[in-house]
């Protein structure tokens, strides 16, 4: 279903209640385009935690701002693109965490980026102060995902 896979887009308000519409938006995208549901799961994983970081950290939880998620077929991969137009965050500063002592203090949140690194093939950052900035999040079919 890859070769019929178009351009996707959703903008959505930066509140956490309606990241339930944009994990319903992923999921559906990602099977559509042929993604197994763990592989789909995954994706959707990935940019529920892009999004989280943009309300939380360029938006600092006002609930009225913007966020696009745009999806683009690139030959056999899917790009999600989350974009907003907060505070510009440089992920080149951004230590990966210690598993074993996040884990053993009980700590909640701090591993979104680790997270979209670990769950995805492409984590691209695109920002400067002043500007939207750009996650984009990149999956390629595998030989084992079904594909038409």
């Amino acid at each position: 279903m890859a070769a019929k896979a178009q351009k996707l887009s959703k903008t959505i308000e930066s509140r956490t209640d309606n990241l339930l519409e944009v994990r319903e938006f992923v999921l559906r995208a990602s099977r559509e385009f042929g993604f197994s549901e763990e592989e789909a799961s995954k994706i959707v994983l990935a940019v529920d935690e892009a999004c989280t970081n943009v309300i939380k950290h360029a938006y600092q939880f006002a609930p009225d701002r913007k966020i696009e998620i745009v999806i683009r077929p690139v030959k056999d991969s899917m790009q999600i693109t989350v974009i907003d137009d907060g505070t510009s965050f440089n992920p080149s500063i951004a230590k990966l965490p210690d598993l074993k002592q996040h884990l053993s203090h009980y700590r909640r949140g701090g591993l979104g980026i680790y997270l979209m690194r670990t769950l995805m093939d492409k984590v691209e950052y695109k920002y400067a102060p002043g500007k939207r900035n750009e996650v984009r999040l990149t999956k390629y079919l595998t030989a084992s995902e079904p594909s038409a």
